[in-house]
């Protein structure tokens, strides 16, 4: 039985919790007791220097990795050791450090295949998946929502970079997740594309709880309501944005403030 559904000191809704979380490779525990709480219309960043163990905490979340140690929850259902599959049903959507489409389809075809994938009748061979009126209708909302509209034709792999970190996360809107986990979605762009995806980001914050893991500082303090700052594994720091730069732990681990 699902548990009741938890509510920030805020009011916010926490639509995704994780408790004592810990993963270890041998010796080595590359995240250590972590603790966190996303909230639906809120954007967390986690920051931390590189081996700080953010993306092992995101696969964590995702399934990609079991935990060694602790529990997660999402939407109030213990979701710990579920499949990726399994998770992302439950409401869950994520993208990935290295974009993951389908580059020969059109973007309209990509998105789509997503919003197929949530169909029951997903795989009715007989049947034209173009003609099943609630997968276009998913497909649609995913398009606008990441302003993909003028491209719906467009070719995946011919597309700008920022235009495929668009497509990817429009293929994880037309998942209908309640929680989005954002592995570097600016990594590699230049300004204007970076503009648009930030653009893209707080259009998408009502109705979402969103982790996002970025190197970008100023994206970072744009987007964020919340801040979570590991380094060696751990949680040295969480917060308000105004709260996390002041932590003189955090401004000596991290920012390279003077101690």
């Amino acid at each position: 039985m699902s548990a009741p559904t938890a509510r920030s000191p805020q009011g916010l809704e926490v639509l995704m919790s994780a408790r004592g979380l810990t993963r270890r490779f041998g010796g080595l525990a590359a995240v250590n007791q972590v603790e966190l709480d996303l909230w639906r219309n809120c954007i967390h960043a986690v920051i931390g220097p590189n081996g700080a163990g953010k993306s092992t905490l995101t696969n964590l979340l995702s399934g990609d990795l079991p935990p060694s140690e602790g529990r997660i929850t999402l939407g109030g259902q213990d979701v710990t050791g579920w499949s990726p599959e399994r998770i992302s049903r439950q409401g869950l959507g994520r993208s990935y450090q290295k974009t993951n489409i389908f580059a020969p389809l059109s973007v309209w075809d990509n998105i789509r295949l997503a919003a197929q994938s949530r169909s029951p009748q997903a795989w009715r061979w007989l049947r034209r998946a173009d003609s099943i009126a609630a997968v276009n209708e998913r497909a649609e909302r995913a398009l606008e929502l990441a302003g993909l509209q003028a491209r719906r034709q467009a070719i995946a792999g011919a597309a700008s970079h920022g235009e495929q970190r668009q497509l990817e996360i429009a293929m994880t809107l037309a998942t209908e997740p309640q929680v989005l986990l954002l592995d570097e979605p600016l990594a590699g762009m230049g300004v204007a594309e970076a503009e648009r995806i930030v653009e893209l980001l707080l259009r998408l914050k009502p109705g979402h709880a969103m982790m996002l893991v970025e190197h970008d500082m100023d994206a970072v303090f744009t987007l964020a309501d919340r801040l979570t700052v590991m380094v060696n594994g751990q949680r040295i720091a969480s917060g308000s944005p105004a709260e996390v730069r002041a932590d003189p732990l955090v401004q000596s681990a991290y920012l390279g403030a003077d101690e």
